[in-house]
């Protein structure tokens, strides 16, 4: 494999960044996005090359350095590339989803006095994304690590003349950083070990690390400590509880980058980061069970957020946690392959909803309040069909993509003996029901039933901030998108029908990742799963008669009901159950005891500090009480340069008095 082409890869999406983000003025907006598409295309293109060199061209994998980036008492921190099975889906993922949301931007950003801005921070975003998956060492994934939660940083935070974006940026960046204190000690803990960076290094040692107890909290194993560490960074990336508070607020940022973070960017490090650490985690039962109930927690109980949320971003967004929830899940049930399978499968259905859903907001001048919707199917037909297709992927409709990776693992989670497992099983089964709740309220409120947007003035939506085409005020009709906007959602919706029915086989219950991953025999349940599968089709049909099917069957009639047929049922429920809809409206009171207690808890804190240790301690006792200590003391001393002659000769003679005394006595 050639080095130098490796290279090109995340060089094409910076070299483009930085071109569009310091010429832009000079370039024009059609430069900027014409050169930053074509050095995405060009890395797509490059990683799909890769991927068939390694699948289909017996190219075995490569593991080196690029370069040496600095010597350090005898530790070579490289740069460095881990190309194998895994890394090269993860590339063709990122790269594909990121040239269709760079695409689609241009016309959802057309009117944005940002544009240019927007398209490097994009490309930019892509090669931190590139630079994290390709890493075959700790220091480079946290490189990648960091630089994917600047630029998000940035990105949630563009229109920064809102308060709400910036606040929404700033809670993104703070909440990560919790969990990328975790990473760190869990990256120091394994130099500490090995004394090495290196993933082969790590790998080769986990066996032995698993045998050693670290003397905290009362003695607690080596390898588990390392990995739970490893993981808080995961569920500050990944929003897993209780670290997802960020992501629901980063709807702030425009769309194509709630697309590009959502789907394949951002929050798919931290499962991409614990499928790559399986040769570690898989020597530790209790890290394993750790990850398993956080996942299954996210997957359910945020699901269950969606389903009272009425912005389109937002409903999908909550959908982007519990999805994520699911893939923590599989995990922790050491299916890695299936949580990357799902990972991949999501990319596709999440960046077309998303996408889609940007079509909407544009097609009704900027709203993003459901209730506001409806009917939208007649107006919007390429918009409407394509959402249907994600919305049948994302709750697991048998052969849609999203089938043969979810029911994957909700079959993985119930075979799993880890503790944990019983009561993962039944958060992943009842979010079958939760999902499809959400996603058929989602696509019934907006594209069927009644057309409500007749009783909206155009101009008043609280999505995007630029200025309808059509100007003025007054009700205007929905109109479709625009060719650069249908066209990713076309492109979108082939592989959210097509890739898992054409992969399964091979990456789910076959040996595409090879080595790419460690499974121990004795945690094998895809190996159990394997065993019965009969091809994509007679996997597909099996699903119509499983609980998971029967359990969304259930969410698309309670939508139907609640939505089209009743809707005043809904109305009463929400007061029958008001103390239930309080606590989902208050997204469980995560958000307010961040603020309200743990920011006003450190607010007190720094003010007590600041008050004893700078004010009392340091200015009043230390430079101040200095000050006036010597001020004093020169008060004191001044007395004796009075300037007048007979004072002098009264200390004159009281000096001479007081020496021929002390002579005196001593005499």
């Amino acid at each position: 494999m050639n080095p130098h082409l490796l290279i090109a890869i995340p060089l094409a999406p910076l070299i483009a960044a930085v071109i569009a983000g310091l010429a832009g003025r000079w370039i024009g907006r059609i430069g900027a996005h014409t050169l930053t598409i074509a050095g995405v295309a060009l890395a797509c293109g490059l990683s799909l090359y890769v991927l068939k060199q390694l699948y289909w061209g017996g190219v075995a994998a490569f593991n080196g350095p690029v370069y040496t980036w600095l010597v350090s008492d005898g530790v070579h921190i490289q740069v460095g590339f881990l190309i194998d099975r895994l890394t090269v889906l993860m590339m063709s993922v990122v790269t594909f989803v990121s040239l269709c949301v760079h695409v689609y931007t241009i016309g959802y950003m057309s009117d944005d006095p940002g544009y240019t801005r927007f398209f490097s921070y994009i490309s930019l975003f892509t090669f931190a994304m590139l630079m994290l998956v390709m890493s075959n060492n700790f220091m480079q994934l946290f490189f990648g690590w960091e630089a994917v939660g600047v630029v998000s940083y940035l990105l949630i935070g563009f229109w920064y003349t809102r308060p709400s974006a910036i606040f929404a940026n700033l809670k993104a960046f703070i909440v990560n950083r919790v969990g990328d204190f975790g990473f760190v000690i869990g990256i120091a803990a394994v130099f500490s070990f090995t004394h090495s960076l290196s993933y082969t290094s790590a790998f080769a040692a986990a066996p032995q690390i698993a045998q050693q107890t670290l003397p905290v909290f009362g003695g607690v194993n080596a390898l588990t400590l390392i990995c739970v560490c490893l993981f808080i960074g995961a569920m500050g990336k990944s929003a897993q509880v209780p670290l997802h508070v960020w992501l629901p607020d980063s709807m702030e940022g425009p769309t194509p980058i709630s697309a590009l973070i959502h789907a394949a960017t951002m929050v798919t490090a931290g499962i991409f980061m614990v499928a790559r650490m399986s040769p570690l985690f898989e020597h530790s039962d209790a890290a394993l069970s750790f990850v398993l109930v956080i996942g299954a927690t996210t997957a359910f109980f945020m699901g269950l957020l969606g389903v009272v949320n009425n912005d389109i971003k937002r409903v999908i967004a909550y959908s982007t946690l519990s999805q994520l929830g699911y893939m923590t899940a599989a995990l922790g049930a050491s299916a890695y392959s299936a949580a990357i399978f799902h990972l991949m499968t999501h990319a596709f259905f999440k960046a077309l909803l998303f996408l889609a859903a940007g079509s909407v907001i544009i097609g009704m001048h900027h709203e993003q309040d459901m209730r506001k919707m409806g009917g939208l199917a007649k107006y919007m037909p390429v918009t409407a069909v394509t959402c249907w297709i994600g919305g049948l992927a994302l709750v697991a409709t048998p052969f849609f993509s999203g089938f043969y990776s979810k029911d994957a693992i909700i079959e993985a989670v119930g075979l799993t003996h880890r503790w944990g497992g019983t009561y993962a099983y039944w958060c992943v089964l009842l979010g079958a029901f939760v999902t499809s709740l959400y996603t058929f309220r989602l696509l019934f409120m907006t594209f069927h039933g009644k057309e409500r947007f007749r009783d909206v003035a155009a101009g008043h939506g609280h999505g995007h901030d630029a200025h309808d085409a059509h100007g003025g005020h007054g009700v205007h009709e929905p109109h479709e998108s625009p060719w650069v906007v249908t066209v990713p959602l076309i492109a979108l919706a082939i592989p959210s029908v097509l890739i898992g029915y054409f992969t399964v086989g091979k990456v789910l219950y076959g040996t595409y990742f090879g080595s790419a991953i460690e499974v121990l025999p004795q945690h094998d349940v895809l190996a159990r799963l394997a065993a019965d599968y009969h091809g994509p089709a007679a996997l597909a049909l099996e699903g119509f008669t499983g609980l998971p099917f029967w359990f969304a069957l259930a969410g698309l009639v309670t939508a139907w009901l609640f939505v089209l047929k009743r809707p005043d049922w809904a109305d009463a429920a929400a007061v029958k159950f008001a103390w239930l809809k309080r606590i989902l409206d208050q997204k469980f009171y995560f958000d307010w005891f961040n603020e309200q207690v743990l920011a006003r808890a450190s607010r007190a804190v720094g003010t007590g500090l600041w008050k004893v240790g700078d004010q009392g301690l340091i200015d009043g006792g230390m430079v101040n009480g200095t000050a006036a200590s010597v001020g004093w003391f020169g008060g004191v001393v001044r007395r004796v340069q009075s300037g007048y002659l007979y004072s002098y000769a009264f200390w004159i003679v009281i000096g001479l008095a007081a020496l021929l005394g002390w002579f005196l006595v001593h005499a």
